[in-house]
């Protein structure tokens, strides 16, 4: 009976404080802190993430000096002009690893939405995260090459991740399976009709509308397509075909429009500019546009002293403005919208589709002066005027050089904000001429060099290269996974 006695205590002291531990447990918790969200919940920081991350900070302000709409007129800016420090792997280590953070906020958002997840019902969202993550699945891979992809994101089950060469990332089982599969989800949410889950106001981009994201969806596609136009001989037919289902027009472009004048709210390239001063103009799209006599010179750039004085690319004095001309678009931009792929963009891709697919002169013709009227509305100029500009300083040039004239009016188009289209067509095209010296005396920076975190973190698989000398794959390179 004593043992029976001692052991119904210990017994009742186990569930004593067991109990207690419960109580305490609930006690010190933070109800402020939510453990779980549903997917929608996490569609404002993806978005977020995509707009600062991917499309509007070192990625385009580099891109914008390599592909000469900018020159470094100051501090690291001055010095990547110039080709130092080019191979450094601290140099992109933050946007590496906040590429990555991304994708696994998507990752996530699939697993959520997809069969057997907690919202399987939530095609809306999936779609949307299934778009996003072929978006930045493609910055990721067009600025480093091959990437770790099929093993990423698995946390402590893959802790050093192989890397897959840019033909797998790029290939319809990957970037464009996700694009297909996130437009059937999104027709799915249409077919589910206001019964069915919407984001509403998580959805900083269109505000819930299926429809856009699937036009998105469908532009993505044509844009990516045409970027392997040096791999793949049916790239621009298969462009055409997916743009057919794209943007309308201007207002279902993929544009970010939420800045607020403050601070912490801006856009990113104002508040650069107003902090640093780092980038002029580039007398290299200057003299294009002055050479055709441009009417968006006037809205592109600022004048000094009463004139127009573009930095030469890799020859600029060392100031921190004042000195040359800079853009008039970032300066009167604070609350400017980001855009992550634009209705004129689009319109570009298929003039240079159509003109590689062999169709007619006038066809091409017809679909480049519809870029470039709406590219001179976007920024505030008419039709009217993008007319006489294409008639008298365009047409003759597309006449002679047809593809040449095409990338040079989508390479004035893109300044500035769009520097990252203009620097990945540089890549597989070579159009349109760049002056900076040391691009011959140094080289030229074809990507961006791997993460010093990947070189600690994931040695085996970590791949030493040289930005200068190395291309990518789709712009003509070597693949470097074994």
């Amino acid at each position: 009976m004593k043992t029976l006695k001692y052991l119904f205590i210990a017994i009742l002291t186990v569930f004593i404080w067991g109990c207690d531990e419960d109580i305490m447990d609930d006690i010190n918790r933070d109800r402020n802190r939510a453990s779980s969200v549903d997917a929608f919940a996490l569609l404002p920081d993806a978005t977020l993430k995509t707009v600062v991350t991917a499309s509007s900070t070192d990625l385009a302000w580099y891109a914008s000096k390599w592909i000469e709409h900018s020159a470094g007129q100051w501090a690291q800016s001055h010095d990547d002009d110039r080709r130092i420090g080019m191979n450094i792997t601290s140099n992109f280590n933050n946007h590496w690893n906040g590429m990555y953070d991304l994708q696994n906020i998507l990752k996530i958002m699939i697993e959520m939405c997809s069969p057997d997840g907690p919202e399987e019902n939530n095609k809306h969202a999936l779609g949307i995260a299934q778009v996003l993550t072929a978006y930045n699945l493609a910055v990721i891979t067009d600025f480093w090459g091959d990437i770790p992809w099929s093993e990423a994101l698995q946390g402590a089950e893959i802790m050093q991740p192989k890397y897959d060469r840019q033909s797998e990332i790029y290939s319809e089982a990957v970037i464009f399976s996700y694009l297909d599969e996130g437009i059937a989800n999104l027709e799915a949410a249409i077919q589910q009709g206001a019964d069915g889950p919407n984001s509403g106001s998580f959805d900083y981009i269109y505000r819930g509308d299926n429809t856009k994201w699937i036009k998105t969806a469908y532009s993505l596609k044509a844009r990516y397509y045409l970027r392997l136009s040096q791999r793949d001989n049916d790239a621009a037919t298969k462009a055409l075909a997916a743009l057919a289902n794209g943007f309308d027009d201007a207002g279902d472009a993929f544009i970010f429009d939420r800045y607020e004048e403050s601070q912490s709210r801006e856009n990113p390239w104002f508040q650069f500019m107003f902090q640093r001063s780092h980038l002029a103009a580039s007398s290299t799209i200057f003299n294009l546009m002055d050479s055709r006599n441009d009417p968006r010179i006037e809205l592109y750039f600022t004048t000094v002293d009463g004139g127009y004085n573009p930095a030469p690319p890799g020859q600029a004095e060392r100031v921190q403005g004042g000195t040359y001309s800079e853009s008039l678009i970032t300066l009167e931009g604070r609350t400017a919208a980001t855009p992550l792929m634009t209705y004129h963009e689009l319109k570009f891709i298929e003039a240079e589709a159509r003109h590689r697919a062999g169709q007619s002169l006038d066809d091409v013709k017809t679909a480049l002066r519809e870029a470039i009227r709406a590219n001179f509305v976007y920024h505030g100029s008419t039709s009217d005027e993008a007319d006489d500009y294409f008639d008298n300083y365009v047409e003759s040039r597309v006449n002679s050089n047809t593809l040449e004239e095409i990338i040079t009016q989508k390479y004035i188009a893109s300044y500035e904000y769009e520097s990252t289209v203009a620097y990945h067509d540089y890549r597989r095209t070579g159009i349109p001429e760049m002056h900076n010296p040391n691009n011959v005396s140094v080289g030229y920076p074809n990507r961006l060099p791997y993460a010093n975190s990947e070189e600690s973190n994931n040695p085996d698989n970590f791949i030493s290269i040289d930005v200068l000398t190395q291309k990518i794959w789709w712009a003509g390179g070597d693949e470097l996974v074994n």
